[in-house]
C-alpha cells in the first residue's frame, strides 16, 4: 500500500527541479498562513461578530419591546435614528418579503440569523447583498412591518479584511522572492545539462561556462575538464589513423605501380584487388574516425535532405515515399553521410529500395526498406557493432569492413536519436531512424 501511495505521489508531482523546490518552499508558507486564518476566525473573528450581533439584536429587541406599548412610536424611531445609527421606519399594511435563498456560507448571515431567530421566531427577514455597507432588517408587526436598516461594521469587525489583506500579501511577496531565487539556483543546473546534451551530439558547447552554487559550479568544472579529454582523446585517434593511412597509402601507390610492370597479368589482377580491398578498409577507418568532427547544426527539411542525397542514384530503384516535415537541427553532412551508407546498403543486397518519412509525436520518422534477403534477428544488434560481419546472406559482401551500419548508428544517437531494424514490408531488411525535433 505504502509503495502505491508512494508511486500515485511521484506521478502526480512535477519532474522538474524548480517546481519541486518551489513547492518545498511555498507549502510551508500557505500552511502557516491557513493555520493563523483558522485560528484568527475562530478566536477572534468569530467571537467578535457573535458578542457585536448579540449586543445589536438586545438593542433591536428593546426597540421593538418599546414599540408594543404602543406609546410614544414616533419619539422612539426619532431617538434610535439619532443616537444608534439607525434607520429605523414603521410601515404600515405591508407583508415580509418571500425568503430569499439563505447564505448558509456567510458568518455574518448565520451569526444574525442565529441571533434573530429565538427573538422573533419566523417574524423577521433580513438582506445583506442589496446594500453594499447595510443591513436591511424587516420585523412583523401587528399588521405592517418594523423596517431597520443598520450599518455593518456593528456586526462584522472591520479588521477581518485588513487581517486578510496582510496574511496574503506577505505570504505572497515570499513566494515572488522565492521564485526570483530558485530561477537564480536552478538556471546553472539547466545550462549544465543542456551543455552536456549538445557536447552528447557533437555540437560547439563554447557558450558554456560553470557558475552558481559551489556544488553546481564544480560540476560544471569537471564537465568542462571531461569534455576537453574526451575532445582532446578524439582528435588524437583521428590524427593517428589519419597519419597510418597517409603512411600506408604511399607503399600501396608502389605497389600499385610495380603490379602494373609485372608480365604475369593474372598474378598481378588478383593482387591488385587486395590492394583496392586495403585501400576501400583504410577508407572506412578514416570515415569511422572522422565523422564526429565538429560541425555546425543547421535548421533544415530532412525530406528535401533526402532527396538530395537521392539525386546521385538516379538510375536505381529507389522509390521516395516522403510526407512534409518541420525542420529539425542535424548536422546535414553526417546526416548525409548516414543515408549514404544506409541506401548503399539496401542497394548492395536489393534490387528495389524504398525510403519514407513519417512524423510522429515528437519526433521525425525515416524508414528505408529494401527487398534484399535481410537478417536473422538475432543478428539485428550484433551488426550495429563496428567491424562485426556476418557469414551469412547479407555478409557476403566482400567491399566492406563492417562500418557502415555502425557510423549511421553512431551519427543517428548523435543526434538523440535511435536507429533499429526489422523486417520491411519487400520481405527484407527495414532501417528504421527517429530523430527528435
Amino acid at each position: 500500500m505504502f509503495y502505491g501511495l508512494n508511486k500515485f505521489f511521484k506521478s502526480i508531482l512535477p519532474k522538474k527541479l524548480f517546481y519541486r523546490s518551489l513547492i518545498i518552499v511555498a507549502t510551508p508558507i500557505i500552511l502557516l498562513q491557513i493555520i493563523i486564518t483558522i485560528v484568527f476566525f475562530d478566536s477572534l473573528w468569530i467571537k467578535a461578530n457573535k458578542g457585536m450581533t448579540r449586543s445589536l439584536t438586545s438593542e433591536i429587541q428593546t426597540m421593538f419591546d418599546l414599540f408594543q406599548q404602543e406609546n410614544n412610536q414616533q419619539v422612539i424611531i426619532d431617538l434610535y435614528n439619532k443616537n444608534f445609527d439607525f434607520v429605523v421606519m414603521l410601515k404600515k399594511n405591508e407583508i415580509l418579503p418571500e425568503r430569499k435563498t439563505e447564505r448558509w456560507f456567510s458568518p455574518m448571515d448565520r451569526s444574525l440569523r442565529r441571533e434573530l431567530k429565538p427573538i422573533f421566531q419566523n417574524s423577521y427577514w433580513f438582506d445583506t447583498t442589496t446594500y453594499k455597507e447595510l443591513v436591511d432588517l424587516r420585523i412583523k408587526y401587528k399588521n405592517g412591518i418594523l423596517q431597520i436598516f443598520f450599518p455593518k461594521y456593528k456586526i462584522a469587525p472591520s479588521s477581518a479584511r485588513i487581517f486578510a489583506l496582510w496574511i496574503t500579501l506577505p505570504g505572497l511577496l515570499l513566494i515572488f522572492i522565492a521564485i526570483i531565487f530558485l530561477k537564480n539556483q536552478t538556471r546553472p543546473i539547466v545550462n549544465l545539462a543542456k551543455a552536456a546534451e549538445k557536447f552528447g551530439k557533437g555540437e560547439s558547447t563554447t557558450g558554456f561556462w560553470p557558475s552558481g552554487a559551489l556544488e553546481i559550479r564544480q560540476a560544471g568544472y569537471e564537465f568542462d575538464r571531461m569534455r576537453k579529454r574526451i575532445t582532446v582523446h578524439l582528435n588524437q585517434r583521428s590524427e593517428m589513423l589519419s597519419g597510418i593511412s597517409h603512411d600506408l597509402r604511399t607503399p600501396l601507390t608502389r605497389l600499385k605501380l610495380q603490379l602494373a610492370m609485372l608480365k604475369q597479368q593474372d598474378l598481378a589482377k588478383k593482387m591488385g584487388e587486395d590492394i583496392e580491398e586495403m585501400e576501400r578498409m583504410l577508407n572506412e577507418y578514416l570515415e569511422f574516425s572522422r565523422y564526429q568532427k565538429n560541425e555546425k547544426t543547421e535548421l533544415m527539411n530532412i525530406s528535401h535532405l533526402i532527396r538530395d542525397v537521392t539525386k546521385k542514384y538516379e538510375e536505381k530503384q529507389i522509390k521516395l515515399f516522403l510526407e512534409e516535415c518541420p525542420k529539425i537541427n542535424i548536422r546535414p553532412g553526417s546526416i548525409k553521410r548516414c543515408l549514404a551508407n544506409l541506401i548503399d546498403n539496401a542497394l548492395a543486397y536489393g534490387k528495389t529500395t524504398e525510403i519514407f518519412t513519417k512524423k510522429m509525436m515528437n519526433n521525425m520518422l525515416i524508414l528505408i526498406d529494401d527487398d534484399g534477403p535481410g537478417i536473422h534477428e538475432s543478428e539485428y544488434q550484433n551488426v550495429l557493432k563496428p567491424f562485426y560481419r556476418i557469414d551469412k546472406s547479407r555478409g557476403q559482401n566482400k567491399l566492406g569492413v563492417g562500418l557502415g551500419l555502425s557510423i549511421a548508428n553512431d551519427i543517428i544517437r548523435s543526434h538523440g536519436g535511435n536507429i533499429s531494424l526489422e523486417k520491411s514490408s519487400l520481405k527484407g531488411l527495414r532501417v528504421k531512424i527517429s530523430l527528435p525535433y
